[in-house]
């Protein structure tokens, strides 16, 4: 978190964050006041800059640091290298994606998910929108509310997304999903959405973004760098998954008996296309 921040705090933020990189053993048995002294800081920059993180307060940053100090080499994200064995590339590629699922739990802000989940159950339809890797994330998202009876389209194509937003009301969800939060295509969809009305939800990695800072609701995975080959969108695609899976689970949840019936609807219906 403070790795995928530091460029974007204030000056003062900065040099905690800096402080705590350097020094995190040290700076986990410092009070507020002792923190913003050894940064040339104060302790209410330290205050602000756990607000800037999304986090509770000192103590919950203190926890955090101390838990990544805990992590052992293989918790870290592992590059593939050139002419890696099968076996090595089999290896790294799982640990990568754990790590990334694990984090992108850490980094979740209840809060946010809890409001998520409220407005998609209010509203008459959910438009969920991404480019390249992200559209299949939308894809994904709209078959699985699909089959419990919300109304959800998945959009790739910008044109389509425009027509379609161009008559949305403040009963409409809108989802834009970009791993890097700077995709020009969703920050458009995300402005148009919020100039007609709409409720709006992102899906990015941690940090501040073009794409989040035009959300109502902010949902974060794991901002953790990929493996060399990035196009290949692996471990930010299953964490990504991972929180469309959870706003489904948690919908569901709060609608359980309804939701059981329309489930029981699909599936028969799909069982009635596969018979022969």
């Amino acid at each position: 978190m403070l790795n995928e921040m530091l460029m974007k705090l204030p000056p003062s933020e900065r040099k905690i964050a800096n402080y705590i990189l350097e020094n995190p053993q040290s700076a986990i048995s410092l009070t507020a006041s002792e923190l913003g002294e050894k940064s040339s800081t104060s302790s209410a920059a330290v205050i602000r800059l756990c607000k800037s993180l999304g986090l509770k307060g000192f103590q919950e940053l203190k926890l955090r640091v101390a838990g990544d100090l805990h992590k052992t080499p293989e918790e870290a994200f592992l590059d593939i290298l050139p002419d890696d064995t099968q076996e090595s590339i089999v290896h790294k590629v799982t640990n990568n994606s754990i790590q990334s699922l694990r984090e992108t739990e850490e980094l979740l802000n209840p809060n946010a998910l809890t409001e998520a989940v409220n407005l998609i159950k209010e509203a008459d339809s959910i438009h969920f929108f991404g480019v390249g890797a992200s559209s299949l994330i939308a894809q994904d998202a709209q078959q699985k509310f699909l089959r419990i009876n919300k109304r959800a389209n998945a959009f790739t194509d910008i044109h389509m997304m425009a027509t379609l937003l161009a008559n949305v009301s403040e009963r409409d969800v809108v989802v834009g999903i970009s791993f890097s939060g700077e995709t020009p295509e969703v920050i458009k969809i995300l402005d148009l959405a919020n100039k007609n009305g709409a409720n709006t939800i992102s899906l990015t990695k941690y940090g501040a973004s073009s794409v989040s800072d035009r959300a109502d609701i902010k949902l974060y995975t794991s901002a953790s760098k990929e493996a060399t080959f990035r196009s290949a969108a692996t471990s930010s695609r299953l964490s990504q998954l991972l929180i469309i899976d959870m706003l489904f689970m948690a919908v569901a949840s709060s609608q359980y008996d309804e939701i059981i019936g329309c489930l029981d609807k699909t599936r028969r219906t799909i069982d009635w296309l596969n018979e022969r």
